[in-house]
């Protein structure tokens, strides 16, 4: 609901109540029903007096007092918007923070403002060079003349030029037949566990870890169990442990590049002695891969699908929504030929091709260079972001906090010297500011002991935005 927008209301005042308590006390009564939940934008005065039928000046009256009593909240440049740390009762039920999916997977109405995940900016994206390429694959004799459903490994141009993509920049060695087009990571995640599930099957994952990856592989009938992560990403000899005691392990799924949440890359020691481990036990991992172009100091460490006499024993997933924006649904898995098989029947089960113009379109300026320029541009402007996202939180909150710079990604793992519930207090209090940020328990697996820490997606803000945001963060923190 934005400035311009209306909002239907029976306004009565009661006796001689003035007209602005009546409207407030509308107001309070629809946010009470859940019609209007914590955090939903209010039209703004202009709109909402034209839409009633008052002055302006009534309106402007009823937020003011709604402001003071706590139901709503001003943003500055933003807009008027209920307050999001009411209390929780059948009516009303705050909307949550903005759930990570490094693909954006985000349900509830946003806030206005968000450091919350590690999402890229979509104002930076390729949009011309990319609507020109759709209209080229929309206009091309293959689509014209196409009488059925294309292949449901994706279209082959793509597949052709992920594979050479893949080969120059993460070392894979690749055939096109090898690659499978997917609508996001997520969808790539979840035919992954259905090909490895069998009755009893369990995936082993990071914890903290990716939630929407955890929910994915249960979707598919896989159980999940965690293996703790440190300072130096999964704790392999703890996943040694699991796969000598737990019945049924087929796969260990991690993201090894910059691990999710936590932004640490797993080194060269544990990488040799995973590899080993799943050949032991004849595991299968799933590699999520998921920022790879975003690596600001040193060279990318390469993939595990990469590793020699590993390629038969990994399923690398990836997307391109991580590259260009969030709102790009393409995904792609990389697995051995008996797997991809079974993927494959799996995907025509749920969604028989993709989308053929955009995978042409994409294919093309993969091809082209086009993304490969782009992701050279991003990286340099997300590296300035990082450096001033840090600059920033050194010069505010060093003193109540603790991070590490990440050497990539898009995030930084930022954890508060205090207990976990100062953390939720503190989520609790950026939002009632108009900031969404992520508590470190959304990453958990179990509800005991999550980490006291946020992640802060730096990415998609611009400098100015990043300093606005920590100023909401700083003015939001419980530790004085």
């Amino acid at each position: 609901m934005g400035k311009g927008a209306t909002l239907a209301l029976e306004v009565k005042p009661e006796g001689r109540e003035p007209l602005f308590l009546a409207l407030a006390r509308a107001l309070i009564a629809d946010i009470e029903r859940g019609r209007l939940p914590p955090g939903t934008a209010l039209p703004g005065t202009r709109a909402l007096a034209a839409s009633l039928g008052m002055h302006r000046n009534t309106v402007d009256a009823a937020y003011q007092d709604l402001i003071l009593q706590g139901w709503l909240v001003s943003v500055p440049s933003r807009g008027t918007f209920v307050a999001r740390d009411l209390p929780d009762c059948p009516q009303l039920r705050p909307v949550d923070p903005v759930l990570p999916d490094r693909e954006h997977a985000v349900r509830p109405a946003p806030l206005p403002f968000s450091l919350s995940d590690g999402t890229p900016d979509p104002r930076l994206a390729p949009v011309v060079a990319l609507a020109q390429a759709i209209r080229r694959a929309l206009l091309s004799p293959s689509f014209l003349s196409c009488r059925d459903y294309g292949d449901p490994c994706g279209h082959p141009l793509l597949r052709e030029a992920l594979a050479l993509y893949l080969r120059d920049e993460r070392g894979l060695a690749v055939r096109p037949a090898q690659v499978m087009i997917t609508r996001g990571s997520q969808m790539a995640l979840f035919l992954a566990a259905r090909a490895l599930g069998r009755a009893g099957a369990v995936i082993a994952v990071e914890t903290p870890g990716y939630p929407l990856a955890w929910r994915a592989f249960q979707a598919a009938g896989v159980q999940v169990v965690g293996v703790p992560v440190d300072g130096e990403g999964l704790d392999v000899e703890a996943l040694e442990r699991l796969a000598g005691s737990q019945p049924g392990l087929v796969a260990v799924y991690l993201t090894p590049h910059h691990q999710y949440p936590t932004t640490v890359t797993l080194g060269a020691a544990r990488r040799l002695r995973l590899l080993d481990l799943v050949r032991r036990h004849d595991l299968v991992i799933i590699e999520d891969d998921y920022d790879h172009e975003y690596r600001f100091e040193g060279r990318p460490l390469l993939p595990l699908a990469a590793r020699n006499h590993a390629q038969d024993r990994v399923i690398h997933v990836g997307s391109l929504s991580k590259l260009i924006a969030p709102g790009l649904r393409i995904g792609y898995a990389i697995a051995p030929p008996a797997l991809l098989e079974r993927m494959a029947g799996q995907r025509e089960a749920i969604d028989r091709q993709g989308d053929g113009p955009l995978e042409q379109a994409l294919g093309e300026l993969l091809a082209d260079g086009t993304l490969r320029r782009h992701a050279r541009k991003a990286r340099r402007l997300y590296l300035a972001r990082r450096d001033r996202l840090v600059s920033l939180l050194r010069a505010t909150l060093a003193d109540r906090t603790d991070f590490a710079v990440p050497a990539g990604g898009l995030a930084v793992w930022l954890r508060l010297r205090g207990e976990v519930e100062l953390v939720d207090q503190w989520v609790q209090q950026a939002a009632a500011l108009g900031l969404a940020v992520l508590p470190g328990r959304q990453f958990s697996l179990t509800p005991a002991a999550p980490p006291a820490a946020l992640r802060l997606g730096f990415a998609a803000l611009s400098e100015d935005e990043l300093e606005q945001a920590v100023g909401v963060l700083v003015r939001a923190c419980p530790v004085g």
